[in-house]
């Protein structure tokens, strides 16, 4: 596929890695969201967020995750959060991880950003759980 930056073998890898970290599902509906408004954007994140920085073998994708939700947390970005959030469960990110996360965010970045997250992880994992047991979050 060519793309902005000529690069198609960091597309291809950023987009398997996308794939892995958020599912097929999520990076199916935000290609098919796609509009020539913000095609370019969706290359350049596929490249550089997931084919050039999460592709990178020095963290895990646990690590990642981890280190992800903390910033996205910090900077009060809550659709972002919610997405990584939910996307531990393809990282092997526990739940204790995200929590002990969060409390770094509460030292560093202070405490309503973190009780924020925390209200946004629990609504997620409530969802995870509903949906795995059938029943209603």
């Amino acid at each position: 596929m060519s793309n902005i930056n000529g690069s198609a073998d960091r597309y291809a890898l950023g987009l398997a890695t996308r794939r892995s970290v958020l599912g097929d599902a999520h990076v199916d509906r935000a290609q098919a969201q796609a509009t020539g408004f913000d095609k370019d954007f969706q290359t350049f994140i596929t490249e550089g967020a997931w084919g050039s920085v999460w592709s990178r073998p020095q963290f895990t994708k646990r690590e990642r995750s981890i280190v992800t939700i903390a910033l996205l947390a910090a900077l009060g970005q809550d659709d972002e959060v919610a997405m990584h959030v939910r996307a531990t469960e393809n990282t092997g990110t526990s739940r204790e991880d995200v929590l002990e996360a969060l409390l770094h965010v509460a030292v560093y970045a202070g405490v309503p950003a973190a009780n924020h997250a925390i209200k946004i992880a629990k609504s997620v994992y409530a969802e995870i759980d509903a949906a795995k047991t059938g029943g209603q979050p």
